[in-house]
């Protein structure tokens, strides 16, 4: 039987209501934990601690929550929530990973947990080993896909789209290769853990650049160059004399690729 359960969200009106429901469904459900960040919950799984599920939100507000498993061994069955769309989950699907799609019923969470409860000793190896794999892929490829706010609505963006992100003023925005952008509550450092090295290069303190929208480099003064977008940049982006070999490094990596 479920009885003590983990919820790692970082909204602390979906922790609450996942809280609710949880109670609702069953009173002698007790919640162990809330944990709202990787780096909260990297601490508290490194110690002994004792649950039968773990509720796990995919997008932390310090990066994605498969980071935690880089640093961490996580026996305990995971059921990850999200907000993603029914198209970024084809890998969940694909790998018959447990998963609640942000808002969910009661039928739905209920649903999670009698599945959950029927799975053997065995099948639950089967679907660690599956999860296992999926992660392991998620960190070679990186992220594919981000959600960001656009009126009132929140919409995804496809790495492969965009152009790059740059920050001012403590404000990370997200620019496309068509010319949209969209401020994105992430900064530079945190989004550079989760983009494929291969395609995102961090050009300076300003700027996180994309290989897709490289259009030339400049010699610039100090034996510095400067990187030419196919796009318009709200600055110029120039790379420090330091910097130079890795950029000349990586887009030789991409002319290879």
């Amino acid at each position: 039987m479920i009885r003590r359960v983990v919820i790692v969200e970082d909204e602390t009106a979906a922790a609450v209501n996942l809280r609710s429901m949880l109670v609702a469904i069953d009173e002698s459900i007790e919640i162990v934990a809330v944990l709202e960040s990787v780096e909260e919950s990297v601490e508290y799984f490194s110690h002994a601690y004792d649950a039968d599920v773990i509720f796990m939100d995919i997008h932390l507000a310090d990066g994605d929550s498969f980071r935690i498993f880089q640093s961490v061994d996580i026996a305990t069955p995971i059921i990850f929530t999200t907000a993603y769309d029914e198209y970024a989950l084809q890998a969940f699907k694909v790998n018959s990973i447990d998963y609640l799609l942000k808002p969910f019923k009661d039928e739905d969470l209920r649903r999670a947990l009698e599945k959950l409860e029927r799975l053997t000793a065995a099948e639950r190896v089967e679907e660690r080993t599956k999860l296992d794999h999926m992660i392991a892929e998620h960190g070679e490829q990186g992220m594919t896909t981000m959600l960001v706010r656009y009126k009132d609505k929140i919409i995804p963006v496809a790495m492969n789209e965009v152009a790059f992100f740059y920050t001012f003023s403590e404000r990370v925005t997200l620019t496309t290769l068509d010319g949209r952008s969209f401020q994105i509550d992430k900064t530079l450092e945190a989004l550079m853990q989760q983009l494929s090295a291969e395609d995102f290069f961090r050009a300076n303190r300003q700027f996180i650049v994309s290989r897709a929208a490289v259009k030339d480099i400049a010699i610039w003064f100090g034996s510095r160059l400067a990187l030419n977008l196919s796009v318009d940049t709200p600055e110029r982006i120039i790379i420090s004399k330091a910097r130079v070999p890795e950029l000349k490094q990586w887009l030789q990596s991409v002319h290879r690729s």
